[in-house]
């Protein structure tokens, strides 16, 4: 029996998130703080009281995510859980990435909030907004999206960005040949070929100031080998060497989320269960329709705690 502790990425953030650990244990709270003190701004209130539109903003949702993730760990650090002996692997979608980094010890609690602000401010102003675009394709195979996607993205870039399985497959680019490709994807037989209200094209080529912005923040902090490896978005392997975890973490900026192959990579190195730690249910959803082999739970309210402890204290 193997464990596996996954982080979510953007999209799971909500009003109101983290409020009720922060509330209940002083652990929790303390992250929170020690968030705030970083990036020198009261996130949480923002997190806990919006507004939404705020909230969601790239450079505020991606620290915020991992605030949430990181207090839910702390809770179960201060309550007898260590991360080495009960769990085999980490992995985070995109942001959840530096979150399973920082859960693992990669990096300190604020230094990945710093890293997170860098990250979605250079995303943010790396294409003019308005330029870029992604959309969602619902029920079409692999190698469908990507020639629709190369019929499209002639003289411009149209790429996937995001293989999430259960049929959906997020492309990222230039605008005018995001559109076209969903065209393509919907002419071929796709259930759905979705436009997504989103501020940037990301993980595409256009990403690429960002990358170069990554890879400068990443080389100015104190990078430690992970207590467990993380299995990492663009390679699908885990890594223990922070340099090449460095390297592989300014690749995502650019690369593909390959969650798919991740979830299907942990059963097939015997991960039993996955834990999502922090906001929302979205990785559970996506790994039961992966594989239903592979339980499913998750942390991230006060309820979710003793339960947790108990099952895995018997790991």
């Amino acid at each position: 029996m193997s464990i596996a502790f996954t982080f979510p990425g953007q999209g799971s953030q909500a009003v109101g998130m983290g409020k009720d650990l922060a509330d209940a244990f002083p652990e929790a709270r303390a992250v929170f703080d020690e968030v705030d003190d970083a990036l020198a701004q009261k996130l949480s209130t923002l997190m806990w009281e919006g507004p939404e539109d705020e909230l969601t903003l790239t450079a505020n949702a991606q620290p915020a995510l991992m605030a949430v993730s990181l207090a839910a760990i702390r809770v179960l650090e201060a309550r007898g859980l260590s991360l080495k002996d009960s769990v085999a692997y980490v992995a985070g979608h995109s942001l959840g990435e530096y979150s399973a980094l920082a859960a693992a010890g990669t990096f300190s609690i604020a230094d990945t909030a710093r890293l997170l602000r860098i990250r979605g401010n250079a995303m943010q102003a790396a294409v003019p907004v308005g330029e870029g675009a992604m959309a969602a394709i619902i029920g079409l195979d692999q190698p469908d999206v990507e020639a629709a996607c190369a019929e499209a993205g002639k003289g411009s870039v149209c790429q996937i960005a995001n293989d999430n399985g259960g049929g959906q497959l997020v492309i990222s680019g230039a605008k005018p040949a995001v559109e076209h490709a969903a065209r393509i994807c919907t002419e071929k037989g796709a259930k759905r070929a979705l436009m997504l209200p989103v501020s940037a094209p990301f993980h595409s080529a256009l990403m690429q100031p960002a990358a170069d912005a990554m890879r400068e923040a990443l080389a100015a902090v104190t990078r430690n080998a992970p207590v467990v490896p993380v299995v990492a978005n663009v390679v699908v392997r885990p890594l223990t060497d922070p340099n090449e975890i460095a390297d592989r973490l300014v690749e995502q900026v650019t690369g593909r989320v390959r969650w798919r192959e991740t979830v299907e990579w942990f059963g097939q190195n015997g991960v039993t269960t996955l834990y999502e730690i922090g906001a929302g249910k979205v990785l559970s959803g996506l790994a039961r329709r992966i594989d239903r082999n592979i339980a499913t739970a998750n942390i991230g309210a006060p309820a979710d705690i003793d339960a947790a402890l108990a099952e895995l204290g018997q790991a």
